[in-house]
Order: structure tokens, then sequence, then C-alpha cells
């Protein structure tokens, strides 16, 4: 019985140390996801800056430049926003369940996987997706600038020879009306300039670049701060969820820890019992 107790103690005190990783766990996720909402503005106001300049521009040309044709022997591209690391449910299962149908619809004939997050690019080995690239996932929200670089440079290389048709953006963003964070698919190119007005001044704006050279160049910074605005977002929802997980599992361990603690009371009393029998049985063989 006093083997068997002291078994049952020690797990229990293994039961409160896993606690206390759990609480560091959730508590370094609610530090990066504090992180991640203070950067957001600052990107939405970088964007909503360059969305204004390009009204601008537009109001300097005779018309606006016309979207890409799709179709024909093009291809289109899907990059996709996942996790870096673990403990975060079904957040990748789900970002896998919204992209599966699109790299493989019918749409265009070939379909590129552009996949950042390494736990998501390992879910997506287990489905028997072909991933063309990858990339880690920033860990620390100062690391989204340099990452979305990294992935503007990819997307660019894909699309300067003319044979991409679409390229799909698809990420996670939290919610504070749902449980778990909806995925998000929108279109990133071909650039949608009928998204800004144009905004003709009665000072019009000094220029050094050809009107539509500098369209082309402000569409492709509005496509990074929209890359960057997807970082964050999926960067907060992945931290979101695994603090959910943590919060599951610290339930889950203090009712484990529960259970042993009674179980190691009865085992008490059942050691104190039989004690107390043997006294009274060798106090009578005394007499």
């Amino acid at each position: 019985m006093a083997e068997r107790l002291a078994e049952v103690e020690a797990r229990i005190e293994s039961v409160h140390q896993l606690s206390s990783v759990i609480g560091a766990v959730r508590a370094i996720a609610a530090a990066r996801l504090r992180e991640a909402k203070a950067r957001l503005p600052g990107i939405q106001t970088y964007a909503r800056t360059i969305g204004e300049a390009i009204a601008q521009a537009l109001a300097l040309v005779p018309q606006a430049p016309a979207n890409a044709a799709k179709g024909g022997n093009r291809k289109s591209i899907v990059l996709a926003i996942g996790a870096e690391q673990g403990f975060v449910g079904n957040f990748n299962g789900r970002l896998l369940d919204a992209l599966t149908p699109l790299t493989r619809s019918s749409r265009t004939p070939s379909c590129e996987l552009l996949l950042v997050g390494s736990h998501a690019a390992s879910a997506a080995s287990e489905r028997v997706l072909t991933v063309n690239w990858s990339a880690p996932m920033a860990t620390h929200a100062q690391e989204i600038a340099g990452l979305a670089n990294r992935i503007a440079d990819a997307l660019f290389d894909r699309i300067a020879n003319g044979e991409v048709s679409e390229v799909l953006l698809v990420h996670a963003a939290t919610d504070a009306q749902q449980p778990e964070s909806p995925v998000q698919v929108r279109p990133l190119l071909p650039f949608d300039f009928s998204r800004f007005a144009p905004l003709a001044r009665a000072q019009p704006p000094i220029i050094q670049l050809p009107p539509e050279r500098l369209l082309a160049q402000l569409a492709d910074e509005y496509v990074f701060a929209e890359i960057c605005e997807a970082l964050v977002l999926s960067f907060a929802a992945e931290n979101e969820a695994r603090m959910q997980a943590m919060v599951a599992a610290r339930e889950n361990v203090a009712r484990r820890s529960d259970e042993l603690a009674a179980r190691a009371r009865l085992m008490r009393q059942e050691q104190i019992t039989e004690e107390v029998i043997e006294l009274a049985s060798g106090g009578a063989s005394m007499r």
C-alpha cells in the first residue's frame, strides 16, 4: 500500500509541474496576442495611406488599369498562412480544410501552394498536399516585416513571367463572436483598382514617375501591406488558439489533480486503518 501511495503522490507532483508549464505557455501566448493587436492599427493605417495615394494616382490616368485576364494555360497561386508551433487545437486543420479545394480546383490547369508555418507544413504533408514553397511563421511580432519581404520576393518572382492568373490569400483571423478563429480566403492578385475611387484634387500631386508606373509601384506596395496585415492577423489568431487550448488543458489537469488527490486521501485512510488493525491485533496477542 505504501508503494502505491508513493506512486500516486509522484503523479500528483508531475501533474502540478505540468500545470505550471501550461500556465507559462498560456502567459506567453497572451503576451504575443497583445503584441500583435498593438501592431495591427499601424499596419492598417499604412495600407490606408497607400490606398489614398492610389486613389490620387488614378485621377492622373485616363483609364484605370484593367485586371489581367484569367484562364488559358496560366496557373494560380495559393498563399496560406498557418501556425509555426503546436498546442493550437484544430487551427491548422481548419486552414487546410479551406485551402484544399482551392489547390485542387479546375479553374486553372495548375496551382502552386505557398505555405507559411512549419507546423502547418507538417499537417499538409500528412494530408499529401504538395507544397511548392514554404517558410517558418514568425514567432515574434517584430519578425513579421522581414517575413513579409521574403513572401513578397517569392511571390513576385513567380508572377514576373506573366504566367500567373491569380493569387489567393488564405489565413485565419481573430473574431470575438466565434469560438474558433475564422479562415479568410481573399484575392490578392490581379490587383483590383476598382476598390479605389479616383480622387481628383484642386492641386494635383507632384510626381516624379509616369502615372502608370507610379500606380504599378503603389499596387505592389499595397499588396505588401496586405501580406503584413494577414501575417499579423494569423499571428494573433494562432496565439489566441494556443491560449484557448491551454485553458482547456488546464481545466483537464485540474480535474485530474483533484481525482489523484481524492485517491491519495483514500489510500492514506486505508493505510491508517491497516496500521490501527495491526496495532490492535498485536495488543490483543500480548494480553
